[in-house]
């Protein structure tokens, strides 16, 4: 950026004495002096005519210039046209090269755009999977819950009829365990507790 910069402010500088050089060769060269002369005199019949159309008048006999004011003029016309003609080039460059610049940016957005866009995706992808997984799991998790809570509910069946240890048909044989109520025993007189019945 500097360097274009630097570059410009050169061609500027050195665009002076080119424009300079040329209204000097305008009075040494007898073709280039026509062409001065030529181009003068074409610019006051224009100025003429236009600044009396301005005016409303119709355009009588237009006087010539001068050789010498017709040379000057030319000349300067020239040097002036070269100045601009070298300004608006580094003005079109700049705008070319600031523009390339920006369609470079953009197409390194549209690329990153475009990256993000690309992991954004596998992302996605990445997430539904273990989603999936997550929820696979889960009802392995809830069938085995299931399975353990009707486990649960076999022994607590069991365990209120009585059936501790019904453990048959696994791997742990236990003999069932039978809760005998406690039987009533004959009525005995207290009186007679010492005491056999006579035979």
């Amino acid at each position: 950026m500097a360097s274009v910069k630097l570059a410009t402010l050169i061609i500027r500088t050195v665009a002076k004495p080119i424009s300079a050089q040329i209204k000097h060769q305008a009075t040494q060269h007898e073709r280039f002096r026509g062409l001065c002369v030529d181009l003068a005199q074409f610019m006051h019949r224009t100025e003429v005519k236009l600044r009396t159309n301005i005016l409303g008048e119709q355009p009588k006999h237009i006087r010539p210039l001068s050789e010498t004011r017709a040379i000057e003029n030319g000349a300067n016309a020239l040097a002036e046209g070269f100045l601009f003609t070298v300004a608006a080039a580094l003005i079109v460059g700049e705008t070319w090269r600031s523009s390339r610049s920006q369609s470079k940016r953009r197409d390194v957005v549209d690329d990153q755009i475009e990256d993000l866009g690309t992991r954004v995706h596998d992302l996605t992808a990445q997430v539904t999977t273990l989603t999936e997984v997550v929820e696979e799991r889960l009802r392995a998790i809830e069938g085995r819950n299931d399975e353990l809570a009707r486990i649960m509910e076999r022994i607590v069946e069991f365990g209120l009829r009585g059936g501790w240890a019904e453990f048959e048909g696994t791997p742990l044989q236990l003999p069932r365990i039978q809760l005998v109520p406690p039987q009533q025993d004959a009525h005995i007189d207290p009186d007679d507790s010492g005491s056999s019945p006579a035979s």
